[in-house]
């Protein structure tokens, strides 16, 4: 009996020492498992109220809270291009209670802004991908253009070559726009604009002629014919617009370019909390109800693990740091 305890204690004692080690309690870690989340948790955005950022984000959180037993409460810090989100996340306390929408914004920053005050994946705890969504070529439907053949005549023929809006320099808009110019050798002129909003705005009223935009933002006027869609930078056909190609069915299979997003939290936050944050957001994303709210928006679900979003942000920060070094793309 007196064996038995010694050796228990001294179990014990290890545990707790190898804890400390790790930079845990024992106390702490095992609070961690049982109580969390104890307290409402934050979901930082960092882009205004409205956008498919936002919509995705606002989908997700009641889900998620619901999963949780607490609420997901959405907070919008927009500014330079996600950055001030980003960085307000990174600063933060790295208890589970503060959650951060990643996207493709972060691994294009990591190389066009020539300094951040935060770094886009050592900062970063990643739980898992939530969506992708992929962009539409749209023209002015006043051009005689009706195929992604007849805009590459055109361009060709105008010697003024053909202009290309976006919601921003160095927003994927814009970049997909580039990457197609890359492969293209097009003579294509971008023309940014503060949002995809009064790009659109001026796309429909002529005063520029192509644009690579979102799904959401684009589909509704490509369906009331104010655009006209050419092609689509996903893989394959999108369901919501299945007379529209591919690029890749194009030819041109480099042009796959996706807006996506995943659920990361600040680096250092418990592995407990980070395994239960995975686990109820896939139970999420396979709910049948936030799956055709995505797709309706012309979303691709992407449940998964940390892994995952880990190795794509990797992937992505390596090809957006050509592609931005290639076209020259800056800050405005």
């Amino acid at each position: 009996m007196r064996l038995h305890s010694s050796l228990t204690g001294r179990r014990l004692a290890l545990a707790a020492a190898t804890a400390l080690v790790l930079g845990a309690p024992l106390h702490a870690l095992a609070q961690t498992n049982s109580s969390w989340p104890a307290k409402p948790v934050k979901l930082v955005v960092g882009y205004a109220a409205g956008g498919a950022t936002d919509v995705i984000a606002r989908l997700i959180a009641v889900k998620l809270g619901d999963q949780l037993g607490q609420s997901v409460i959405v907070d919008n810090r927009t500014g330079a291009n996600s950055n001030v989100g980003a960085e307000a996340v990174a600063r933060a306390p790295a208890d589970g209670y503060t959650l951060y929408v990643y996207t493709v914004a972060n691994t294009i920053n990591a190389s066009l802004y020539p300094r951040l005050n935060y770094e886009p994946q050592k900062d970063f705890e990643p739980v898992s991908l939530i969506a992708k969504i992929p962009n539409i070529l749209v023209i002015n439907p006043a051009l005689p253009i009706k195929t992604l053949a007849d805009y590459q005549r055109y361009a060709k023929d105008n010697k003024d070559g053909i202009t290309f809006a976006s919601s921003g320099s160095g927003s994927s808009i814009h970049l997909s726009g580039e990457i197609f110019k890359m492969q293209s050798k097009l003579n294509m002129l971008h023309v940014p604009y503060r949002g995809s909003a009064p790009a659109i705005a001026d796309l429909i009223g002529g005063q520029v002629q192509s644009m690579f935009d979102n799904m959401p933002s684009a589909l509704p006027h490509v369906k009331a014919g104010r655009l006209r869609a050419l092609a689509v930078t996903s893989a394959q056909r999108s369901p919501l617009l299945p007379d529209v190609p591919s690029f890749t069915e194009l030819g041109f299979p480099g042009v796959e370019v996706y807006s996506w997003f995943g659920l990361a939290a600040p680096a250092g936050t418990p592995r407990p909390v980070v395994e239960r944050l995975n686990t109820e957001l896939n139970k999420v994303l396979a709910n049948p109800e936030v799956r055709q709210r995505l797709q309706d928006m012309g979303a691709i679900p992407l449940p998964g693990n940390a892994e995952q979003m880990r190795s794509l942000t990797t992937s992505e920060i390596k090809r957006w740091r050509e592609v931005v070094k290639v076209s020259g793309a800056k800050v405005e």
